[in-house]
């Protein structure tokens, strides 16, 4: 059966009417306080006619996680509120919403960070300078961060929640051989340096329980030698499986690093190698902006689902565009 971006798909639980998804792209419009503000209300509901699901930006678990000093937050009750304006904008035109969930790690703003923390002390560059090793009674104060950002998400009104363990971000740093060399037991193998993700991944699901839609996007390739590939992510993921409800295939970011060619479908082949592996949906982005690109991927089994960003930052309808 041929299978288009027009057709119904399903995540976990939740039921898309379409196979279109707006990808998380930040807006730098939050609050020095991390509050999203009218824009993020307008930007949202403008852009949830044709999609069959939002991710809205990252959002910060934590103070000491926040990627940009102009991002947004979902680290204290008073976000709560101000985060459900833009749910309920969303929800009014019948589309779902996914929260994505994100701890910068090393690479979190030195402007509003007060320590900055990692896996290992090892700098991303100079600019973010040389983070401090987490302890291990960090780690489970980050873990109870990302407990109870669930538990806003769901007051939030948000449909499901995606972890960011993408873009040389604090769990992908976790994940790496590159940026982890822990020799505790969230280092080393692949069971170990997937130990945080798994731990973040069950405080989650102690708020939200297992029907909620829980998605992780990640990075496949860190485009350096010895570090993640599309075969390494199937190894730190397939233990997961059962308690995610799709994966969301991006690359790089861990280092400073970034790929040599950029073309249309350029990641494609990254989801298709992770997709083989799994039952639950692959979600593909990287320049799917025509309908012919996007069906043929879906069409080919290359990926259940198809991210759209940056085009719709110019053009709230150009989803629409895709849909015969």
């Amino acid at each position: 059966m041929t299978v288009t971006v027009n057709d119904a798909a399903t995540l976990g639980a939740l039921k898309l009417k379409n196979r279109l998804v707006m990808a998380p792209l930040q807006q730098y419009k939050g609050t020095i306080d991390a509050f999203p503000t009218d824009h993020h209300i307008a930007h949202y509901g403008s852009r949830a006619r044709h999609v069959g699901l939002i991710i809205v930006e990252s959002t910060a678990v934590s103070p000491n996680g926040r990627l940009w000093p102009n991002d947004i937050g979902i680290y204290k009750e008073e976000h709560v509120q101000p985060l459900k304006k833009i749910t309920d904008a969303i929800h009014a035109l019948g589309t779902p919403v996914f929260v994505q969930l994100s701890h910068g790690g090393r690479k979190s703003s030195p402007k509003v960070t007060r320590s900055l923390i990692a896996p290992s002390a090892l700098p991303f560059d100079d600019h973010y300078g040389t983070p401090e090793a987490l302890t291990q009674a960090g780690i489970r104060g980050v873990l109870e961060e990302y407990r109870l950002a669930a538990a806003r998400s769901v007051e939030a009104g948000f449909d499901g929640i995606e972890i960011h363990a993408a873009h040389g971000f604090l769990i992908h740093q976790f994940l790496s051989p590159l940026t982890n060399v822990r020799s505790d037991e969230y280092g080393g193998s692949s069971e170990g340096r997937s130990r945080f993700l798994k731990e973040a991944l069950s405080a989650i699901r102690q708020e939200v329980g297992r029907d909620y839609p829980v998605i992780v996007r990640i990075s496949a390739t860190d485009y350096c030698e010895g570090g993640l590939t599309p075969e390494g992510w199937v190894r730190l993921l397939k233990p997961l499986e059962a308690e995610l409800d799709g994966i969301h295939v991006s690359s790089g970011g861990l280092l400073p690093i970034k790929p040599a060619d950029v073309h249309p479908g350029y990641q494609l082949p990254h989801a298709a190698a992770i997709k083989q592996h799994f039952r639950i949906p692959v979600i593909a982005v990287g320049k799917l902006h025509t309908q012919s690109l996007a069906n043929r991927a879906l069409e080919d089994r290359l990926a259940d689902l198809i991210a759209i960003g940056s085009p719709m930052l110019d053009d709230p309808d150009f989803a629409g565009s895709l849909l015969a």
